[in-house]
């Protein structure tokens, strides 16, 4: 339990909980009934304290009066000093109009978590995060978020000003479109979890897709923390040479995913963990808004990072998220597990791999890694549908290209995500070719292991591998280009790696 202050320095009710365990509300801030004078402010302030094993989220009531023109919030914190290995205090803050908190977002006006100090909501305008509209009278609510408490508590204050006026116009939206020019059935190359100043990243739309360009990729997938705000700001960035899809990254406390090419406008909320048997819920919104469910980094070590949900619900999972790293190492060896478990199991599908960089800042280099989709066209369902199936590799670069395949006997084959249906003990082929991975060795691994590692490939960066085996002594192969030194924290890191090829009948 914990008291808030009103500016008056008067005790405000203490919290009681709402129908959601994880949740608290705190007493409501009352403005002057009325509308005030065009130009005229209010302003209220409280403050409080937090205790360790505070709820995820306490809700601050707001009575908005008629006759507002603009909800500015601004906020701070104690950041006080911990022991070595404690974690220190971090809050973070969104809004909801008078629609309410119901789980679900109706009421969703945006969310900035630890990214700003400050924003502000009006009819035509709202800070990076935060959703334009009508202010409309009614108890509005401040969401915040308490990430870590330090041992001291987390004592808070929060200013809330309402500016009086005429409403402006709410902008129509406009969203990219769902496909470009494209090179009809090819391989597109990709980035699906990018961060803009929507929310904690540091780059515009526009800086983005001028580095996505620049790193050869054919399209991205907006992907900011827990809103949708960005979504009408990618249409003048999309081009003939660039498809721009619209989705979120849904922040929970147990992991986070993707919502990977959802319709425009589409917000997925996070406020749930794995114990509340909440996320099949969410994972439905996001399939029946034309997305995919992605986990991302899900062997993460950052507080709230790791993924705690499984993976029923997934329609492919990120195994390399960024710079190559031991996670993504971990990562990359539980997704192999997958294939072994579904090889087992007729009922069971397998599970796609991608790869993204979640670039914010610099220096996050967009598009390393990037995801290599063998799509019908270049469009928002055909790269899912590539995706979803299995036909991509991740490369470190635009510079690394390989086509990887499998043959039998009489001339049958297959490419990556396929199946070559032979006979158990019939003769197969798998071939690999490369270019730009210089110094790099080609690992082909199975349900058995790494069964084949080739001599490693000259300065060029170009070379073919191939490798002879059975469907009996390989239930599916994969290939993996790895540097021939350290490439970064992890000895032999990635260059690329293909999701797998399945043998057999």
């Amino acid at each position: 339990m914990c008291e808030d202050e009103r500016d008056d320095g008067m005790p405000r009710r203490a919290l009681f909980a709402t129908g959601a365990a994880a949740a608290l509300t705190l007493g409501s801030v009352t403005f002057a009934s009325g509308a005030g004078a065009a130009g005229r402010t209010e302003t209220r302030t409280v403050s409080g304290t937090l205790p360790v094993g505070a709820p995820d989220f306490v809700y601050l009531p707001v009575e908005v009066p008629h006759g507002v023109r603009e909800i500015h919030v601004a906020y701070t914190y104690e950041k006080p000093s911990v022991p070595a290995g404690t974690a220190g205090n971090a809050l973070d803050i969104g809004l909801f109009d008078e629609r309410g908190t119901e789980l679900g977002g109706e009421g969703f006006r945006g969310w900035s978590g630890g990214a700003r100090t400050e924003f502000f909501v009006r009819a035509d305008d709202a800070t990076p995060g935060y959703v334009p509209g009508r202010i409309r009278p009614g108890t509005w609510h401040l969401a915040l978020g308490p990430y870590t408490v330090a041992p001291q508590g987390l004592s808070y204050e929060v200013t809330l000003t309402l500016t009086y006026g005429e409403q402006a116009a709410t902008p129509a939206p406009v969203y990219p479109p769902a496909r470009a020019k494209g090179r009809g059935r090819a391989w597109y190359r990709g980035d699906c979890h990018l961060h803009s100043w929507y929310s904690d990243g540091r780059r515009t739309p526009a800086e983005i897709a001028a580095l996505a360009r620049a790193a050869g990729l054919d399209f991205i997938n907006s992907s900011d923390h827990n809103t949708h705000s960005s979504h009408p700001h990618w249409a003048d960035q999309a081009g003939d040479d660039l498809l721009i899809m619209l989705g979120e990254e849904v922040t929970t406390r147990n992991g986070h995913v993707v919502a990977l090419g959802t319709d425009p406008g589409t917000f997925v909320d996070w406020r749930y963990r794995a114990r509340d048997n909440r996320f099949g819920r969410f994972a439905r919104r996001i399939r029946r808004a034309g997305g995919l469910v992605v986990p991302a980094h899900p062997h993460a070590t950052c507080i709230g990072c790791g993924w705690k949900f499984g993976f029923g619900e997934a329609d492919a999972v990120e195994v390399w998220n960024g710079p190559y790293t031991p996670d993504d190492e971990v990562a990359l060896a539980e997704w192999d597990n997958t294939l072994v478990a579904s090889v087992r199991s007729e009922s069971r599908a397998w599970l796609p791999a991608m790869g993204n960089s979640d670039a914010h800042r610099d220096p996050d280099a967009v598009g390393t890694p990037q995801t290599v989709v063998l799509a019908d066209d270049l469009t928002r369902e055909a790269v899912q549908e590539g995706i979803r199936a299995g036909r991509s590799y991740v490369a470190e670069s635009k510079s690394v290209v390989l086509a990887f395949t499998v043959s039998g006997p009489t001339g049958e084959h297959a490419g990556i995500g396929g199946r070559l249906k032979v006979a158990a003990d019939a003769p197969v082929t798998v071939r690999l070719e490369v270019t730009g991975a210089p110094r790099c060795t080609a690992r082909f691994v199975t349900d058995e292991g790494v069964l084949f590692t080739s001599d490693v490939l000259p300065v060029s960066g170009s070379g073919t591998v191939e490798w002879r085996t059975t469907a009996q002594y390989a239930a599916y192969v994969r290939a993996e280009l790895r540097h021939e030194t350290a490439a970064g924290p992890v000895p032999g890191a990635l260059a690329a790696f293909t999701n797998p090829i399945f043998l057999g009948a």
